[in-house]
Order: C-alpha cells, then sequence, then structure tokens
C-alpha cells in the first residue's frame, strides 16, 4: 500500500493528452536506477526496463495510428487509456489500453484460451489489452513520470487493471511485451506469468560489417556473403530513407508492399494508409525505410523505427521477389545501418528461428494476463507453467546453436 493520492481515469482518445505530459511519462527513472544500484550496474539494468525512448510507446505513434484510423471504430481495437493523476491534477502516469474484441495483431496468442472459455460457455469477448497495436516490441507499459513516486503509480495502475476486470464485463486483462520489473511486479499482484522468445542481434562494437561476420563460424560467414551477393545480382540498388526524404511517393511505395504481404499473411492489413503519411510526418527523423529499385522504380522496402541504442525492424513488403532479397532487407541490412550509426540492438520482429543463422540470438519476452474466471485462469495458469519451462528449454538449445566462432566465444 502507498500514501501517495491518485486518482485513475480513462480517455478515449490520445487527442485528449498532451504529448509533452503522456511523452514525459514514457522515459525511465534512470536517476532512481543509479541510486539504487552500483554504476557498473546500471547498463544492464536500464536493458531489461527498456529504453527510455522507445518509439512505440510515444504519443506520436500512438496517436497516429488513432488518427488514422488503424485502431477504433471496426478495428476491434477501442481505445481505452489509462491515466493516473495527482492531487493537483497533473499526469503522472498512463497505460496504452484498447477493448478488443478479437485476439488479432496482438503476436502473443490466446486463441486456445478464447475457444476453451467459450466451450464451456463463457465469453472471452470483450478482453483488455494494454499493448502497442501490431507491434511485437518490448517497452514499458505502465508508464510513469520519473520521480519519487514512479514505483507507487506502477503498482496502481496494475491495480486499476484488476479492478477494471473484476468490476466489468471484460473477461480479462493482457499486458504484452512488457518489460522483465513490469512482470515480475505484476505477478506479485496476481497477474499469470507468460514468456517467448524473439532473435535480436546485438552489436559487440563492430568497425563494420566485415567485423561482423569475421566473427562467426567460417560456414555462416561464407552463407550470408553469399546471400547478400544473390540479393542484388538482378541489378538491385538499396537505399536508406529517412527524414526529408519519406515522400509521399515513397510511402506509395512502401504502401503497396505492405499490402502485399499483408494480405497475404493475415488477410486484412491493419495499418491504413493514412497512417504511413500521419507518422511519417510526426516522427519521420525516427523512422528508416530500406528501400530496393531495380531499373528505376521500388520494388521492396521494410521499415524500421529508430530508437535511443536500438533499430526496430517492423514491416516488410515486395512487389518483386528475388532471391534472400527479404534477409537482404530486414535483416542485414539493419545490422550494417546499426554497425554505422553506433546503435547497440537490432529487434528484427517476432518469431523467426531462420535470424539465428544471420547473428540474431534468442532472447525472452514477457506478458502478464489477469483472468477474472477462476477456472479458465486456474487451466491458463498450469498451462503457463509448462510452457515456461519449454520455452527456456528451448532458448538454451538455440543459444548453443549460434552461428558465432567457438574461438571468440571461449575467450570472452
Amino acid at each position: 500500500m502507498t500514501d501517495v493520492q491518485l486518482r485513475i481515469r480513462v480517455t478515449q482518445s490520445l487527442a485528449k493528452v498532451p504529448a509533452r505530459a503522456w511523452n514525459t511519462c514514457t522515459i525511465q527513472n534512470i536517476e532512481s536506477l543509479v541510486s539504487a544500484k552500483h554504476e557498473d550496474n546500471l547498463s544492464s539494468e536500464l536493458s531489461t526496463r527498456g529504453q527510455s525512448n522507445n518509439p512505440f510507446i510515444s504519443h506520436e505513434f500512438l496517436s497516429s495510428l488513432e488518427e488514422s484510423a488503424s485502431v477504433g471504430d471496426r478495428t476491434g481495437w477501442q481505445p481505452r487509456h489509462l491515466l493516473a493523476e495527482d492531487v493537483t491534477g497533473s499526469l503522472v502516469g498512463a497505460a496504452p489500453s484498447y477493448v478488443k474484441t478479437h485476439s488479432r495483431g496482438e503476436y502473443v496468442f490466446d486463441h486456445g484460451w478464447a475457444e476453451a472459455f467459450e466451450r464451456a460457455g463463457g465469453d472471452y469477448y470483450p478482453k483488455l489489452q494494454i499493448a502497442v497495436p501490431f507491434t511485437p516490441v518490448t517497452g514499458p507499459r505502465l508508464l510513469a513520470a520519473p520521480g519519487p513516486i514512479a514505483d507507487a503509480v506502477r503498482g496502481a495502475l496494475g491495480d486499476a487493471l484488476i479492478e477494471i476486470t473484476s468490476a466489468s464485463e471484460i473477461s480479462s486483462a493482457h499486458v504484452t511485451f512488457l518489460t522483465e520489473p513490469e512482470w515480475r511486479t505484476l505477478g506479485k499482484r496476481g497477474f499469470l506469468q507468460r514468456t517467448d522468445q524473439q532473435f535480436h542481434w546485438v552489436n559487440a562494437d563492430y568497425a563494420n560489417f566485415d567485423d561482423f561476420l569475421n566473427h562467426l563460424a567460417s560456414r555462416k560467414r561464407k552463407t550470408i556473403r553469399r546471400e547478400r551477393k544473390e540479393a542484388l545480382r538482378a541489378g538491385i540498388e538499396v537505399c536508406w530513407l529517412t527524414g526529408a526524404d519519406l515522400t509521399e511517393a515513397v510511402w506509395d511505395a512502401f504502401f503497396a508492399f505492405y499490402m502485399e504481404t499483408g494480405s497475404r499473411k493475415w488477410g486484412r492489413p491493419y495499418l491504413t494508409r493514412d497512417f504511413f503519411s500521419i507518422v511519417g510526418q510526426k516522427m519521420r527523423d525516427r523512422i528508416l525505410l530500406v528501400m530496393a529499385r531495380r531499373a528505376g522504380r521500388w520494388i521492396a522496402g521494410a521499415i524500421n523505427f529508430i530508437g535511443d541504442d536500438t533499430l526496430y525492424g517492423r514491416n516488410w513488403g515486395a512487389t518483386e521477389h528475388h532471391p534472400f532479397l527479404h534477409f537482404e532487407l530486414c535483416y542485414y541490412q539493419a545490422i550494417d545501418y546499426a554497425i554505422t550509426h553506433g546503435l547497440k540492438r537490432v529487434e528484427a520482429g517476432a518469431q523467426g528461428e531462420h535470424k539465428l543463422a544471420r547473428g540474431y540470438l534468442p532472447h525472452t519476452t514477457y506478458s502478464a494476463h489477469f483472468i477474472a474466471d477462476p477456472a479458465l485462469r486456474r487451466a491458463v495458469a498450469d498451462f503457463l507453467s509448462r510452457e515456461r519451462v519449454y520455452v527456456q528449454a528451448a532458448a538454451e538449445e538455440l543459444a548453443a546453436a549460434a552461428p558465432f566462432r567457438k574461438d571468440l566465444v571461449e575467450q570472452e
């Protein structure tokens, strides 16, 4: 319990929340970490809490989803953001929240839970999703402005999720791709804990792409060089576009790529054409488009968002398909860009064990789930206890198969 007096309220639109107030809550409380940890442990602690400038929880990104109608009416993602205010009415915390009528666009799969509950006569939907829509990227979800009451704010937001779920027709609350400290905090409050894994690339201060390759086993190194050569064999040129380069003509081309891939994978792509124009205006210096051009026209592209020290790969698509072009644009170019610009990590999206051979290593992701119905809760808890063991074992097995040279690993 805490003596801090807070009011939790819900808003249906970020347009009603000042961008500066929201974004203040997205900055991690670095000063409290310094006081609580030795200086030499600070960097590792920050890596578990998420970046202090994660682009996806920014007001700019989330409001772009709303303004473009990528979320809202008829999408099954109804914004219901939680806001924590102090006694003066100042915003001191928030949680990006959505009432969901389906389980699409989340990347943490609960379809089996929904089907089981509905077979038993329950209504799994609507549910509450605390997440960044369509974005499987780890980052803070219980946002708190830096200061002495930050932990109390995060705790109050977690308690509010339980109260809202228990007192309404909502079956459950799901906090996905949250940071590990938030995951542990919610676990203590009764949320069920789930893990999964992604594949991230880590920059070991490589001088250039060849330096990175030299750290790989010979066979892997040769494979990547062959794939990069094959990807560009048809006279394909690769361009990095950001800032003023992100014209409407470029977005038109990229949206065609996005629609082609999205229609095949999901049936209905999530993001509207307006989203790219709006987010491209608001975040143009935090977006990198890796675009491929052949015979004077764009044929493929991948969108990335730039954080403080991480490049986040998101969507890709193509209207011409060439061998290994996907790997080149999404993985190798991302590594090249990160090395060139001194970024420490590349996160290339959900799933994909094929990334391991390309230098991306397994990394644990977290989600927390509060389920109101006791019977469903017991069944899910039993499933998750077994799933966590499997995820950990799989991660250890994959890490042992990393493509890096054994002699260099043994020296570290």
